[in-house]
């Protein structure tokens, strides 16, 4: 299989919000925990939904939120992270200003480089969907058939609608298609393209 690689060399520095406090957040579903902030870089854990992270910082103008999750540190979407308020619980990028959330900044190296093609498209919302449990036979193609990966903007997650660019392929004896999108092979329900399991 062909690997379309994101070599990036990060410096991580905090900005002006490196005296504020971590911010404690929780997962709000089964969550990538990634080397670095794109869905290129490898998955090095898996955040379980209502997980536990403390965020150290946020990429300004971007989702992606370094953080430490069980004493691990890497990189996690934070559309998919929620903080407890006065008001309740609320998402953390939704609200980064209002809980004065600490901005992360990077510099990047000349010989950074980008995933071949770059990302077409952006995964779209993360409308609740039933998660399925395929049968042991049905994972085992998806891992023993991988396809070329594509590269979304955002994390792919149960529930996230993918846009037509990317190709399904069927899972003989189901109802389902499959991808491998940011690295991660992923089961569709075709008529709405909605991402019913993450393959891990």
């Amino acid at each position: 299989m062909k690997k379309r690689l994101l070599s990036l060399t990060l410096v991580s520095t905090l900005g002006a919000g490196a005296a504020m406090a971590d911010v404690d957040a929780t997962a709000v579903t089964d969550l990538n925990l990634r080397a670095g902030p794109s869905p290129a870089q490898p998955v090095i854990d898996v955040i379980p939904n209502a997980g536990a992270v403390s965020i150290q910082g946020c990429i300004e103008a971007s989702s992606w939120c370094e953080v430490n999750y069980n004493g691990t540190e890497g990189w996690a979407y934070g559309d998919y992270l929620a903080a407890s308020t006065d008001a309740g619980s609320v998402r953390v990028i939704e609200n980064r200003s209002a809980m004065n959330l600490p901005t992360a900044t990077y510099e990047y190296s000349e010989a950074d480089s980008v995933a071949a093609g770059g990302a077409i498209g952006t995964v779209v919302d993360d409308t609740y969907v039933t998660p399925v449990t395929p049968a042991d036979n049905t994972v085992v193609y998806v891992r023993d058939n991988p396809m070329e990966p594509i590269y979304l903007d955002g994390e792919v997650v149960t529930g996230a609608q993918l846009p037509a660019a990317v190709g399904l392929q069927p899972v003989p004896d189901t109802e389902y298609r499959y991808a491998y999108v940011n690295g991660v092979p992923v089961l569709v329900e075709p008529a709405e393209r909605r991402v019913v399991y993450v393959v891990r």
